[in-house]
């Protein structure tokens, strides 16, 4: 494992988590393809700002359905400063092409880490 990405990517997930422990639990092998490779490289790519990829990581997150990633990444762009009605616009244009249960469900996350009131 490259010391200089796994540093890079730690740093990166500390950013978007506020816990520098969040992948810790995860098997050894896969946490060093994700601080390195995930975190530490394409993430830190400098053709989008980090804004600009973590909205398209959930907006494919929504199109996938896949809610448990979703509130994790909806937290991180809460914590990036993405503002939560861009969060909710995103999610209503991805109703039109990845389908309406799928916008719900990503709705549904996002109300659990970011509640509309706040």
């Amino acid at each position: 494992m490259s010391d200089d990405r796994a540093a890079k990517g730690r740093a990166l997930l500390e950013k978007l988590t506020n816990n520098p422990g969040a992948i810790d639990r995860f098997p050894e092998r896969f946490r060093d393809y994700t601080l390195e490779h995930l975190f530490g490289d394409v993430w830190q790519g400098e053709a989008l700002a980090l804004t600009e990829r973590s909205l398209i990581t959930c907006t494919i997150l929504t199109a996938l359905a896949r809610e448990p990633e979703q509130r994790f990444h909806f937290a991180a762009a809460r914590r990036l400063g993405i503002p939560r009605d861009k969060l909710v616009e995103m999610i209503t244009h991805a109703a039109h092409y990845a389908g309406w249960p799928n916008a719900v469900g990503a709705l549904r996350s996002l109300e659990d880490v970011w509640p509309s009131g706040e």
